[in-house]
């Protein structure tokens, strides 16, 4: 499975209300679970810069994790950003091959 990084952000109505943040984000990882059940999470953070929270999952191919993405959109992120990653011992391996 290939390696996603999902960067977004939300709203500020959504951010300052911590208990309907709460809700938010357990309704849209239901969604993602329910609608995109291949999808293996690796980790989830809450960032202090330009985005708000960073996901970290893994995806058979591009068409699931842009699904991801425009659940993401479809449950009130202002924005979203969707990043294949190489984990860096394969990065490794094919740069040994070149």
């Amino acid at each position: 499975m290939a390696t996603f990084i999902l960067l977004t952000k939300l709203s500020s109505e959504s951010l300052g209300q911590p208990r309907k943040r709460e809700n938010i984000g357990r309704k849209w990882f239901e969604t993602v679970k329910a609608k995109c059940p291949e999808v293996k999470w690796v980790d989830h953070y809450a960032l202090l810069g330009p985005f708000d929270f960073m996901d970290i999952y893994e995806a058979p191919n591009e068409e699931v994790a842009a699904k991801v993405s425009m659940i993401t959109m479809s449950k009130g992120a202002v924005k979203a950003e969707t990043w294949a990653a190489l984990p860096y011992k394969r990065f490794l391996k094919v740069a040994k091959e070149l």
